[in-house]
C-alpha cells in the first residue's frame, strides 16, 4: 500500500500526528511512539503488528523495498525531504520513520524465571538508557526495568540509541523502585546497587552465576538510597587507573557482561 510522493505535506493531519509523537503527553494519549533510521525500522517491522506506517523518501524506499514487499498491506508512504524532516527528530534523518504501537510492559509481565535483569533507576539521559538497554540485550539479559523518574524508553533519542534492541526484549515500567526491587527479589534474583562504597565486582564472595538484577543509578546522584537500603550487595567497579568513574552506560555494560560471563561458564 504504497503512497505516491507528494501525497502528504508537511500540513497534512497524518504528517503532524506523527510530529506530535515527539512529546512524552501525546505519546502516553496515544500508545505510540516513533522508530527512526533504517536499522530501528528494520528491527520494528520484525516484530509482529508492532509498525502501523512507514514513511520513507523515494531514495530510502528504492533502498528498502524489500522491507515493504514483505508487508504488503502495511501503509508505506513515499515521501519529500522536506515531509521525513519534519517528522524525524534527528538533525540528519537517515530517510525512513516508522510510526509504532507501544512496545513497553508493566512490572506484572517480568518473565518467568528470569535470570539476568538490568534496572534503570531515575537515569535522565536519553543516550545512557539507550546504551544501557541495548548492552543489556547484547548480553542476553530477560528484561530492562525503568523505574522510577526516568527519561521515556519511547524517547526519539532513547529509541535511536538502542539501535533495534529496543525490540528485542521486555522493557517493563514501574514508578516504584522499591517495589521494582522486591518484586525481583521476589522472583527470587539477587539484587546488586551498581555504586562505590561495597563490595568491588572482581570479589570471589560474590557468586555472579546466580539470578541477579542490576540496579543502575542516577548520572549524577548515583543510587536512591532506598534502593541502597533494600540491595544485597552495593557492588563497584575496581578502578585500575586514574579515572574516579565510568560512564553510566560503559559501568552497566561491566556489571551486566560479568554476571552474563559467569552464567554462560
Amino acid at each position: 500500500m504504497a503512497s505516491q510522493p507528494g501525497e502528504l505535506t508537511v500540513r497534512s493531519a497524518r504528517v503532524k500526528h506523527a510530529r506530535r509523537l515527539a512529546t512524552r503527553a501525546f505519546r502516553a494519549k496515544t500508545g505510540e511512539f516513533l522508530a527512526e533510521g533504517p536499522q530501528a525500522v528494520r528491527e520494528a517491522l520484525a516484530e509482529p503488528e508492532v509498525v502501523i506506517e512507514v514513511f520513507a523518501t523515494a531514495e530510502a524506499t528504492a533502498r528498502h523495498g524489500a522491507w515493504r514487499d514483505a508487508h504488503p498491506v502495511l501503509p508505506w508512504h513515499v515521501v519529500s525531504g522536506d515531509v521525513l524532516a519534519e517528522i524525524a527528530d534527528a538533525v540528519q534523518p537517515q530517510g525512513i520513520v516508522a510510526r509504532c504501537h507501544d512496545v513497553t510492559v508493566t512490572l506484572d509481565a517480568l518473565p518467568a524465571q528470569a535470570r539476568l535483569v538490568v534496572v534503570c533507576a531515575q537515569i535522565r539521559d536519553p543516550g545512557n538508557l539507550g546504551a544501557v538497554i541495548r548492552c543489556a540485550d547484547a548480553a542476553g539479559a530477560d528484561a530492562v526495568i525503568v523505574a522510577g523518574d526516568s527519561v521515556d524508553p519511547l524517547n526519539p533519542k532513547v529509541v535511536r540509541s538502542t539501535a533495534g534492541s529496543l525490540f528485542h526484549l521486555p522493557v517493563l515500567l514501574e514508578r516504584d523502585l522499591v517495589r521494582a526491587v522486591e518484586t525481583l527479589q521476589g522472583a527470587g534474583l539477587q539484587v546488586f546497587g551498581a555504586d562505590g562504597g561495597g563490595r568491588l565486582l572482581d570479589d570471589a564472595a560474590l557468586d555472579l552465576s546466580a539470578p541477579t538484577a542490576w540496579v543502575m543509578g542516577n548520572e549524577a546522584h548515583g543510587l536512591p538510597t532506598q534502593v541502597r537500603e533494600l540491595a544485597d550487595e552495593v557492588v563497584g567497579v575496581p578502578m585500575y587507573g586514574r579515572a574516579e568513574s565510568l560512564n553510566l552506560a560503559t559501568a552497566a555494560a561491566v556489571c551486566v557482561y560479568a554476571s552474563a560471563g559467569a552464567m554462560h561458564r
